[in-house]
Order: structure tokens, then C-alpha cells, then sequence
């Protein structure tokens, strides 16, 4: 099953710190968005592997955008 994986807010990518592949654990951080001059966490919903990444470094984010996707058992 997929896990959609959105943004809580408007701004711009600042790091991908997961890759696609990666097992993740609930709550680890996937996409670091800077907004405002603050560093706002996009983190894993829970525990799966990271299946899909939609944005990249840069990239500007809308709020409710998917940003990623979770294969989860």
C-alpha cells in the first residue's frame, strides 16, 4: 500500500535528506522546506520505504502538495 506523504505549508525545498529506497521509520525526516526563514520537517507518517520523491532541492512546495510517497506493509 501507498502512503502519500504531504506539506503543512508553503515554501521552498531546502535539503532532501532521504533517498528514494531508503527504509524510514515513523517520524524521520524526509524534505527539510524553508519558509519564512525557518526550516520546516516533512516527516515520514510512519514506517515504510521511501517509494517516490516529487520534489527536488530548490523546488518551490504549495501547502497540501504530495512531496513523496511510502510503500508500508
Amino acid at each position: 500500500m501507498k502512503v502519500k506523504v504531504t506539506s503543512e505549508i508553503a515554501g521552498q525545498v531546502w535539503k532532501v535528506v532521504a533517498n528514494v529506497g531508503d527504509a524510514l521509520a515513523a517520524d524521520d525526516v524526509i524534505i527539510i522546506l524553508e519558509s519564512m526563514k525557518m526550516e520546516i520537517p516533512i516527516l515520514a507518517p510512519r514506517a515504510g520505504t521511501l517509494a517516490a520523491l516529487h520534489v527536488g532541492a530548490e523546488d518551490m512546495v504549495s501547502e497540501d502538495q504530495t512531496v513523496a510517497e511510502l510503500d508500508v506493509s
